[in-house]
């Protein structure tokens, strides 16, 4: 069953990189390492548009750590105001900030293990952040597209994201995991939502058990 389903992703892949060539690899406007780890944490149960609309003002006015970790934690409401949680999450990238000046010098660090223990960042956080700054591929990114896809293909039976990704990186090759990432988060996206996926428009839905075609 194994290898069934990794010679299927194999093939899923493969179509999919025709049909989502242009998929970019985040959503998130960011310039830096730094700001791709605080727009990932403010993206938490947030639309990566609506976070987009509030990072340009926080970036402008705390563009490094040193500067958020010394900003007015009332002033960091103010900006991200509307993202959800945002209360919390005001201090979870300021308490961020203070820990990477601390600990880290003012920069991102590398690893899962270093960015988990940083304020809101979970572990799909730190593999955004690896993949997208810093083109390392420690694990594979579990968001709410790539959960839904992967399971709607048959390739997990799993619920909770960090068995999924277990799931995933055991049929996939290291070197595709943020490939993976990329194109099935655009298919997402772009064809298999969560309440009307179209199906008829699917370029795999003859490889997808759940397929209504």
């Amino acid at each position: 069953m194994t290898n069934e389903k990794r010679e299927r992703m194999a093939r899923i892949l493969e179509v999919l990189r025709e049909k989502h060539s242009d998929a970019p690899i985040t959503y998130l406007d960011h310039k830096n390492p730094f700001e791709m780890l605080i727009a990932t944490i403010l993206s938490a149960r947030t639309t990566d548009a609506y976070v987009n609309k509030v990072t340009p003002e926080l970036f402008r006015k705390y563009p490094t750590a040193e500067k958020l970790a010394e900003a007015d934690i009332e002033d960091i409401r103010r900006i991200i105001y509307g993202v959800g949680a945002y209360n919390n999450k005001a201090v979870f990238i300021k308490d961020t900030a203070m820990m990477l000046v601390e600990a880290f010098d003012g920069n991102v660090p590398q690893s899962i293990e270093e960015i988990v223990k940083l304020k809101g960042a979970s572990r799909k956080t730190a593999n955004v952040v690896l993949q997208v700054a810093f083109g390392i591929n420690e694990g594979v990114v579990v968001d709410t597209h790539i959960r839904r896809v992967s399971q709607r293909l048959g390739l997990t039976e799993q619920e909770k994201p960090e068995k999924i990704e277990r799931d995933l990186m055991g049929l996939l090759p290291q070197s595709e995991w943020g490939e993976y990432a990329r194109l099935i988060g655009a298919h997402g996206r772009r064809i298999c939502g969560s309440r009307k996926p179209k199906c008829h428009e699917c370029p795999v839905s003859q490889l997808c058990p759940s397929s209504e075609t």
